[in-house]
């Protein structure tokens, strides 16, 4: 996956729950900081383990 799929990955979680929010299908307060959870927690979920550059194994 290349880093523009995962930065669109990204973004579409973030407006995905916005328009949860925004119908209140989650509460304001959970979407208020599922931002904030998505940028800590989805690296590490499609954090691949692969390097950049081959060099480290």
């Amino acid at each position: 996956m290349t880093q523009t799929q995962k930065a669109l990955m990204l973004a579409s979680a973030m407006i995905g729950l916005a328009l949860l929010a925004a119908n209140e299908i989650i509460p304001a307060a959970f979407a208020q900081y599922s931002p904030l959870g998505l940028l800590v927690f989805l690296p590490w979920v499609l954090n691949d383990k692969r390097s950049g550059c081959g060099e480290c194994k």
